[in-house]
């Protein structure tokens, strides 16, 4: 195996290299899985997390998307270009706007999800049921 865990006590750069590369792999097969919805991976995210949402706004999108407010603008306008998303007034504060998935913005991430999730099951396919749960659990611990 070319991935030594420590050299000396150190956190050996192939680690993070391998990581990097498997991160890597990971994304080109996710977004090649969004290319027949021409969608780019921040609109994925975008619309995911709206969809997640009874209405999510710019801020939160933002938040999600670990990007500037003034770029989540940017996506959610390509969105509504789109159908996919609509901004309607918040109920709770008649000054901040929610951005809402469109029916047509749900089958489109319904769909995007679904070939998602099929590519990732396609990579993680060559681990164990046991070794994705100790991979899961080891990358958790990583990002808490």
């Amino acid at each position: 195996m070319w991935v030594r865990a420590t050299v000396d006590g150190m956190a050996d750069p192939e680690l993070s290299e391998a990581l990097m590369h498997a991160s890597r792999a990971l994304r080109r097969r996710t977004w090649s899985s969004l290319e027949d919805w021409d969608l780019s991976p921040h609109q994925a995210r975008a619309l995911r997390t709206v969809c997640g949402h009874d209405g999510a706004r710019l801020s939160e999108v933002a938040a999600h998307l670990r990007i500037a407010p003034r770029s989540a603008t940017e996506v959610v306008d390509s969105l509504e270009a789109r159908g996919l998303v609509a901004r309607q007034p918040d109920p709770d504060d008649r000054r901040a706007v929610l951005v809402v998935a469109t029916d047509e913005g749900r089958t489109v991430h319904a769909a995007a999800d679904e070939l998602r999730g099929a590519a990732a099951e396609e990579f993680f396919s060559r681990l164990g049921a046991s070794e994705r749960e100790q991979l899961a659990s080891l990358l958790r611990r990583l990002v808490d």
